[in-house]
């Protein structure tokens, strides 16, 4: 006797079993398709990193990200309320200030570049968006390193622990929401969380880049940010892109050490270390996708050989159905406009 859909039953001969036919009966139309969709994307799932430059009059674009400028702070407070307006969750700011030295000081200066944007930005929009510090040494050092170096070259983790701390005070006082190091120093939660309770911010809190992979898909990002290292590379204190274990340790140690939120850093080429983390934790997952991800679409999309929306949609919602609860994009707004 056998069974419905086995060699010689109904399916063999032409008919359309039960089994057979549910998923197409639940694809049929539209509205069909929204009302089982298993992942929903929404602007609230979205936050948009943004650059700030000191010294400049005009937004200056960056040309290997089309749409994506360095602002001015005047074209940043804008960019803000129209985040704001779009209803996407928050904005990362990441500045390149006027004055570079070895030791990145106008990270953590009063009139640093993004401490003057946070303030303009808190006094603006108060709490409507999250305005979350990528906190980082690169964009401020002369030497373009994530720390502190070495007369030999090599990054020096514990001083570049204490800039670190530094570094968060300052964001803090100056009205970020969420402070986020995304250096991959060993510790550097432990010391930041020091540093911002020591300085009475106990309830500011720390989204860790916990998962930082050396990638090649940053090329964009160091344009946009004038980070690049002027010697050697990252590979020793980012992640080697062949390992996923050594996610999951990374990401515990900063739990451990008092994060309260980690991030994937890249997203699209590391959706399964999405998906093990958020399946390992029980705090918000975030996930960037970076700005090769970015550029490639739109490169893509320039030649016609993708739908740009349609591209751009797929790809945010991939990113969501692996487990991100959050997902930085530099499309963030645009997408928010599409999706409400």
């Amino acid at each position: 006797m056998s069974r419905p859909g086995a060699a010689g039953g109904a399916a063999q001969q032409g008919g359309a079993t039960p089994g057979f036919a549910r998923g197409r009966r639940l694809r049929g139309t539209p509205a069909m398709r929204r009302w089982t969709a298993q992942t929903r994307l929404s602007p609230a799932d979205l936050v948009l990193p943004v650059f700030v430059k000191q010294g400049i009059s005009e937004p200056v674009p960056i040309t290997s990200m089309p749409g994506v400028v360095q602002h001015t702070q005047h074209s940043l407070r804008k960019a803000a309320h129209e985040a704001a307006e779009a209803g996407i969750s928050g904005l990362m700011l990441f500045g390149i200030p006027g004055d570079k030295d070895p030791v990145g000081s106008q990270a953590d200066a009063a009139d640093g570049v993004v401490n003057v944007a946070l303030q303009q930005l808190r006094a603006d929009l108060g709490d409507e968006l999250v305005l979350m510090a990528d906190l980082c040494l690169c964009e401020y050092t002369d030497h373009g390193h994530c720390g502190v170096v070495t007369p030999a070259g090599v990054v020096d983790n514990d001083p570049t622990l204490d800039r670190y701390a530094a570094v968060a005070i300052a964001q803090a006082r100056a009205g970020a929401h969420v402070i986020a190091p995304s250096g991959m120093m060993d510790g550097q939660v432990a010391a930041i969380r020091a540093g911002l309770d020591s300085a009475a911010h106990t309830e500011t809190p720390i989204l860790a880049y916990a998962a930082k992979y050396a990638s090649g898909f940053y090329g964009p990002f160091r344009e946009a940010a004038e980070g690049a290292p002027q010697f050697g590379d990252r590979s020793t204190y980012q992640m080697d892109p062949p390992n996923a274990d050594e996610a999951l340790r990374e990401v515990a140690q900063d739990l451990a050490e008092g994060a309260d939120a980690v991030m994937v850093k890249p997203a699209g080429p590391y959706l399964d270390i999405v998906a093990r983390v958020a399946d390992a934790v029980d705090v918000p997952v975030s996930a960037y996708q970076v700005s090769g991800e970015y550029a490639m679409v739109e490169a893509a999309a320039a030649n016609g050989w993708v739908d740009r929306q349609r591209a751009i949609l797929e790809t945010l919602t991939a990113i969501r159905r692996a487990g991100a609860g959050s997902v930085l994009t530099y499309w963030a707004v645009e997408a928010a406009r599409w999706l409400r």
